[in-house]
Parts: structure tokens; sequence; C-alpha cells
């Protein structure tokens, strides 16, 4: 061969300068050149059994997360781990030098309670020395390699935060969504075969609307905000905040309020107070004056609010006072006689002006609102009480005295006590509606307000709706209960999607609300949110932002989800990473089809997260890709 040919010919050489006596330099070279050649040699030979190991190690690595891959998706079982990385390495190892001499093993450890799972890929072979053999060392050069992929170190806790909105209805979306996820192959099973040991992945579901369900049975939480749930029309802050130009949504108490009672016509209309008057605490049924037999006479009890639509959770009971008529209002010309079924002024009412100044006396009430007073100490003690304010000093509004001061002091049972509470809650208070900071019973803010939420004339968290929205499933591993969750999503009432992404997170954090699984210091955790919906955002909390069917201008709904998106992207882990990782879909099958939804397309971690859909078809795909690309995300080396 070359090698031999070249040698020979260095050795002849070396021959004659020896017998030359005249040149003693080159006879000295000569001599030292077969060491230098030699050395030369050995370095050649090291230098490609160093070139196959390296080759050899970066085969191992592909083939052992190659092998795992296939392992944890279900593809391979454990018998065939030896001979799916024979096939993979020799696949991959191209090295020509060893390649004839090379040998691999795998071995497959399962995980236990103190180990995670791994694979185990070992490799060996020779290379054949051009050189060493000359110098009287071996023929060859032997070497060995491996890699070691672990998984179940890495795991994946997951948000599937859906849309279960009326407009999922439409074409065949909501079927698509229930197959994609819970369907044979779907998204939970994909990721349940990433599972080898009970806790290696969670998945959470949260169905939303304009609210979230967390479940009626919830209601002795401490982490609920029961402020306006409890309190009436009149003292909910959140028809207070205005946007753009808007005028403040919430509702005020009338001058002749103390008038009002038995008889009277309903003292406000959807567009006076943003609500009428039904027939009692808990009926649906409208009143066009305050009964005046029966169980609930007196009772002023408020409907559907037509603005927010949310429920009121009791009356304002008329409790007379006296026998003989009052003054009740004074010294404003919109004071003014309640009136009567036939549009008279009710009875015993009646109005005067002396010196320019207006006064209205007539039969005078109390309104105490019935939920239980700061003054109870009896009824209803498992909930909070309501000290909202009922009416004016002295039972009448004056000029001089044109601000309700008086606070509710109801010492019976409650008309409809939280147990009732079917489990709807809304947006957290500003600025917590953005952040995923844990509740604190210190700090309303940090609560989570309960609502009853009502459109279209169903209470879309009662069990009783025929098309309710589904509770909130925290993160679990029960595969089969997930997938009967997710099928039994319906179609149901408005967008927010922020309210849905904020459980989303909340799913995310051990102790918060949902009860979380504590996460180990010495584990490496996934955290994704995968956020679906089919539409903008139309209403939340604050009805000034959107009234059920758009938005209002500024899209403030956008801007309150744009500032949790940032949060939820700015959160790092120990080390510094993204804490979350966020797919954002918009399925957009409308037509003509709604503008890309920029909330969503900016809260996706990547832009190669976002997904824009233009038929229920690609959800199966879409939720697909995502599952395939959360498995590689799962093999971690």
């Amino acid at each position: 061969m070359l090698v031999t040919a070249f040698l020979s010919r260095i050795r002849a050489a070396a021959a004659r300068f020896s017998a030359v006596t005249d040149g003693n330099v080159a006879a000295m070279f000569a001599v030292a050149a077969v060491p230098i050649v030699c050395f030369v040699g050995v370095a050649i030979d090291y230098s490609r059994a160093n070139s196959a190991r390296s080759s050899m190690q970066a085969a191992l690595d592909s083939t052992a997360l190659m092998v795992a891959k296939d392992l944890s998706s279900g593809t391979i079982t454990t018998s065939q781990v030896t001979a799916k990385a024979q096939a993979y390495f020799t696949a991959l190892y191209t090295n020509t030098d060893a390649k004839s001499s090379v040998t691999v093993n795998a071995t497959y450890t399962a995980a236990s309670s103190s180990s995670t799972s791994t694979i185990l890929v070992t490799g060996s072979g020779s290379v054949k020395t051009d050189f060493l053999k000359f110098a009287g060392y071996s023929p060859n050069i032997s070497f060995n390699s491996s890699s070691t992929s672990t998984w179940g170190n890495a795991k994946m806790r997951v948000a599937l935060v859906l849309d279960n909105t009326g407009s999922m209805a439409q074409n065949g979306k909501i079927t698509a969504l229930r197959n994609a996820v819970a369907g044979s192959g779907g998204l939970i099973d994909q990721l349940s075969a990433l599972s080898k040991t009970n806790g290696d992945v969670y998945i959470s579901v949260i169905p939303f609307a304009k609210v979230v369900n967390v479940g009626a049975s919830n209601y002795t939480q401490s982490y609920i905000d029961w402020t306006d749930w409890l309190n009436p029309p009149t003292t909910q802050p959140a028809n207070a905040v205005t946007s753009g130009s808007s005028n403040s949504l919430q509702a005020g108490l009338p001058i002749n309020w103390h008038a009002v009672g038995p008889g009277a016509r309903c003292p406000w209309t959807n567009s006076s107070g943003g609500f009428t008057c039904q027939q009692s605490p808990t009926s649906t049924q409208s009143a066009s004056t305050v009964p005046s037999s029966g169980t609930y006479k007196g009772y002023v009890c408020p409907s559907v609010d037509y603005n927010s639509h949310t429920l009121y959770n009791g009356c304002w009971v008329s409790t007379q006072v006296g026998t003989t008529a009052q003054v009740f209002c004074t010294g404003n010309n919109n004071c003014s006689c309640p009136l009567n079924s036939l549009g008279l002024p009710v009875t015993g009412c009646g109005c005067s002006t002396t010196g320019g100044v207006k006064s209205c006396s007539g039969y005078i009430y109390t309104h105490d609102w019935t939920q239980p007073g700061p003054n109870d100490t009896a009824h209803n003690t498992y909930q909070p009480r309501v000290s909202a304010v009922v009416g004016w000093t002295s039972n009448q509004y004056t000029a001089a005295n044109p601000t309700p001061t008086v606070t509710n002091n109801w010492q019976q049972a409650s008309t409809n006590p939280i147990t009732n509470w079917t489990g709807c809650i809304t947006d957290r208070t500003q600025p917590n509606d953005a952040t995923g900071v844990l509740p604190d019973t210190h700090d309303v803010t940090t609560q989570f307000p309960a609502n009853e939420y009502y459109e279209n004339n169903s209470s879309y968290c009662s069990s009783s709706a025929s098309t309710p929205l589904e509770p909130i499933i925290p993160l679990s591993y029960n595969w089969s209960a997930l997938k009967t969750a997710v099928n039994a999503m319906q179609p149901t009432g408005g967008t927010d999607q922020a309210v849905g992404l904020a459980w989303g997170w909340q799913s995310l954090l051990p102790n918060g609300p949902l009860n979380t699984p504590a996460e180990d210091s010495n584990t490496t955790y996934n955290r994704v949110i995968i956020l679906l919906s089919d539409g903008l955002n139309t209403e939340d909390r604050w009805p000034a932002y959107g009234d059920g069917s758009s938005q209002a201008n500024g899209n403030p709904i956008d801007v309150r989800q744009a500032l949790m998106c940032q949060n939820l992207q700015n959160a790092k882990d120990t080390n510094g990473n993204p804490m979350y990782t966020i797919y954002t879909i918009q399925v957009n099958t409308d037509s003509p089809q709604d503008p890309t939804s920029t909330v969503l397309q900016n809260c996706a971690s990547s832009p190669d997260k976002f997904y824009m859909l233009t038929s229920s078809s690609q959800i199966v795909t879409t939720f697909n890709t995502i599952g395939t690309a959360l498995s590689k995300l799962r093999v971690a080396k």
C-alpha cells in the first residue's frame, strides 16, 4: 500500500545517507527523519481514531434521543429498544474507517421513586493503524462511547384554555375542538403517552365564555370575592368604570326612593338603571309595579342587568315608617311622587312648592337589601355581610343632603344566600385582572369575584341551563375524566379570553385556588398554555368595555388581556428562562372573516406559536402539530 512504499523509500534513503562519510549533517538528518515520520504517522492514526469516535458520539446522541422519543410516545415497546437503536445508529454513523467494526447496545431503565427513565446507548469500534503497527504497536486503535437520554426529570403541565362561546356552535367548531383534544389520538392521548409515572404530565381544562365556572360547591373558598354578587345594583364599582366618552353605568337611588312601596311603579328601566323589576328575589319574570300582596309584598327586586348581563341576588324590602305622610324629598325640581300602575301618584302622596322650594310628602319606607347586614349575627353566618348604602338620613332627600348614607341593616336570613351561587367567576379587580398574583384574604383585589352571569334567558353556570358552561378541571392525569369534561363542552355565552387565560395561569401556580400540585425544586417543568378562541373579545366584567357584540372604542378588553400576556411572557424561572410557553389559536370561519386578533397573535411566545385557522378541520391538525412539538419538548437530553 502507499504507506508501505513510502516507508521503504525512507529506509533506502537512510541507508544511502549512512554510507556517505563526507556528509555528516545529511546522515544525521536521515537518522532523525525516521522517528519524525513515525510521530507524524502516529498522529495521523490517532486523528483518524478520534474522528471515528467523535462521529460515533454524535450518532449515539441522536440515537438516544430518537429512541427515547419513540418509547415515550408509545411508538415502540421496551423490548424493541436495542433493535431500534441499532437501526438508527446504522443510518446515522457514516465514518468509513471504523464502520465495519462497530457494535452498539441500548439499555432502558424505568423510572423509580428516586430516579428518572433513561436510555443508555453504548458503542465501540476500532480503526486499523497504518503507522503504529510498524512501530511495534497494535494494528488497531479501539474506542468506545455512550449517550444517555433522560426523560421524566422534565415534567409537563399543560393548561387548555378553550373557547366555549355561542359562536363555537357554528361550522362544526365545537365538535372539531372536542375531537382535537379528547378524540382518539387527540392531544390528551398524545400527552398522556409521554407519562410513564403518574404526575409526569398534568393537564387542566379551562372552558370560558364571559366568565369561567369554578363549580358551585366552592362557595366556602376564601379566594372568592362576594362584593358584587351580594351587593345591590347601586353598589357595583365595575359598572362605574367608563370607557372613552361613555357615561357611568352605575345605577343610583331615585330621589323619591323613600316613597316607593307596595303598588308603586318600578323606579328603574333599562335606560335609567340598566335593569327593571321582577316578581321575587329568584324570579326572572318582570314586574311593572312593586308587589302589593303576597309573600313578597313591598319587595323591590331588580332584574338581570341590561348592561352587564348579570343577575342581582337580593331585593330591597319596603318597611313602612309610621302611619302618616312625611316629607321624603325637598329642594329639587325632580322631586315627585311615585306613580302607580294607572300612572297616578301613589295613595297619600302629594307635592307643593313654597318660596320656590319643591317638597313632596307621602307614606315613608326604609329599604334594606335582603342580604344580612353588618349587625346580623344570627343568619347566614357562613357568608359575608353587606354594608351597601340603601337610603338617605332621616329617610328623605334634601338639597343639602343629596348623597345616600344609610347602610344596610337586614337582620334576617338571606333571600338568596351564597349557597345558591352557580359557580361563575369574572375578572379580578384591576390591576390584578392582568397578574398571576395568588389570592390573599387581606386584599380583596387579589380575590376572584363571584358572578351570576345571565344572558339570552340562561344562567350559564347553572347545571340546569340548556347549554351550561362546564366547570374548570384543575391539573389532572385522570385522562378519562379530562376527556369526559372536554366532550361535555357546549357553546354558550359571550367572549372574554382574558378570564380564561387568567385561570389557565392560575391552574399552573402551586398554592393557588385550584390546588395545583407542588413543584420539586430539583425537577425541570415545562409549563404550557394553549389558548383557542373563535372570535374577538366582546364583553367582560366592565360593561362599558363591551356590550356582548362588540368592544368599546380603543379595545379596552384587549388592552387588559395584552397586559396579562406581557406579564406571562416576562415571568422567568429560577434559571432566568421563560416560565411559560404560550400557544394561541384563532379560529376564523366567519364570512366575512374577523380581522386577525392582534392580542392573540402577540400573546404567543413566538410567531410560530400563533395559528390562524380558516376552517374547523384545521383544529384537529393544529392540535396534532402542537402535541408533536410538546412531545419533542418532553424528551430532554
